[in-house]
């Protein structure tokens, strides 16, 4: 015989917040009722008029994760089911926040049935006069990541129940709020135990004693306090493209941007050179802003946008590694590289698309890449002497020169040497010389 598991939400407050039907099921049951915790308001209450609970308080110290928690409590209250149909009790509405009522439900041994209880989210919508309409995330703060986080809706963090919690809460909000930045602390919303605080960001875990019904409301965040996310760099673009923005920014197209793209890519090679992780900073930013505009000249012009941009890369990298997001396994730097060339070759209109690479590159980086075998020393020193009897002559003429400069760049080319960088540190070697002779 299959039997049922009823699950039960006791609210987030006390027995006042409690259905009557609820309340009779509870008083009427005549067997112990489990609960993941005693500590809660109406589990009290109901011990005083005799009901008797069996909690699983004890297995939090049993167990370093909550997940692990979860699935023995799961587990236990199966072997019980077993034996007999059940209630089981829970803080809140069993379907907000409940990974063990999840857990539950994810199986076929048990029929589960929930019964209800009442949200505690009604009670702080009011407490805190909110509107959800707005926009609101709800966040597990013992399960969480902060890139994840949608700074410009209501935020409430459930299961902020100890100091631990509420700091590691603080830390990750520090990483994108200033440390003064208003939120508001709200427990036992809704019972005659209410309590709520506004507090600076920092002052979080510092500021009251926690409780298993508390949590924590951060207000939405102003774009100007948002100038580190990608987000917001979009908007500054397309409001210095859009309607009242800057001329310069609006006029410009892919073409009259080529220089700068090519300008900002060696400023970062310098930066990179110099080891100058500040330097590095701002014109990995700049190259930045050129995919940016680049990005919303295209999605101006109805062809493409930077989530296009984002997804052929990300697309890209996961195709082309398939020993990290597949089930490829490649142990050599030989085996990645004959790996890497062999899904070049097998992605879509791959001919045309090195065509058109290569008709992009430099002439240096071009004359490099055919430096497939050893220069002969002899030939260079031959191209070098032809060089000086031209210009004793005064013929030197462009052929002369390209040659030599073919030469030198395959010579680079198969040591692996890029020539653009190499000449660009020279050029910048002999600067910083020159200014320092006069």
């Amino acid at each position: 015989m299959k039997h049922t598991i009823e699950v039960v939400g006791l609210g987030g407050g006390d027995i006042n917040q409690l259905s009557l039907g609820i309340y009779k099921k509870l008083k009427e049951h005549g067997e112990p009722i489990f609960v993941r915790t005693k500590d809660h308001p109406v589990v009290r209450t109901l011990e005083e008029e005799g009901v008797e609970f069996h909690s699983y308080d004890e297995i939090y110290e049993n167990h370093p994760d909550f997940q692990s928690v979860y699935e023995e409590i799961a587990n236990s209250l199966f072997r019980q089911a077993e034996e007999g149909s059940l209630i089981y009790a829970v803080p809140g509405h069993p379907m907000l926040a409940e990974m063990t009522v999840q857990l539950l439900l994810a199986q076929q041994e048990v029929d589960v049935k929930i019964i209800g209880g009442q949200s505690f989210l009604d009670d702080l919508f009011s407490a805190l006069r909110i509107d959800p309409i707005d926009g609101f995330q709800f966040v597990d703060a013992t399960s969480f990541k902060r890139d994840e986080l949608e700074y410009r809706q209501h935020l409430i963090f459930c299961q902020v129940y100890d100091q631990m919690v509420a700091s590691e809460v603080k830390l990750e909000l520090l990483e994108d709020l200033p440390p003064e930045y208003p939120i508001t602390i709200v427990d036992a919303v809704g019972s005659s135990d209410e309590s709520i605080k506004t507090v600076m960001l920092e002052d979080l875990d510092r500021s009251v004693e926690f409780s298993n019904l508390m949590s924590v409301y951060v207000p939405p965040a102003v774009s100007l306090e948002m100038n580190h996310k990608f987000y917001r760099l979009r908007e500054v673009i397309q409001t210095l493209r859009g309607p009242g923005g800057c001329p310069w920014d609006q006029k410009q197209t892919h073409e009259s941007l080529r220089r700068y793209l090519i300008e900002e890519a060696y400023e970062l090679i310098d930066a990179i050179n110099k080891d100058d992780d500040e330097n590095l900073i701002e014109e990995l930013g700049d190259v930045l802003l050129q995919v940016m505009l680049h990005s919303q000249i295209g999605e101006d012009d109805g062809y493409f946008s930077i989530e296009d941009v984002i997804r052929s890369v990300t697309e890209k990298m996961i195709r082309r590694h398939p020993h990290v997001f597949g089930e490829a396994v490649l142990e050599t730097e030989e085996e990645l590289s004959k790996s890497w060339e062999a899904i070049k070759q097998e992605e879509k209109a791959e001919y045309e698309l090195e065509q058109e690479e290569e008709s992009l590159q430099p002439e240096l980086m071009k004359a490099a890449d055919m430096g497939k075998q050893k220069p002969s020393p002899s030939n260079l020193a031959q191209l070098l002497a032809e060089f000086s009897r031209r210009a004793s002559e005064a013929e030197v003429d462009e052929n002369v020169v390209g040659e030599l400069l073919f030469a030198i760049a395959s010579y680079a080319g198969y040591y692996k040497i890029n020539p653009e960088i190499a000449l660009h540190q020279v050029i910048e070697g002999k600067k910083s010389t020159d200014k320092g002779s006069e």
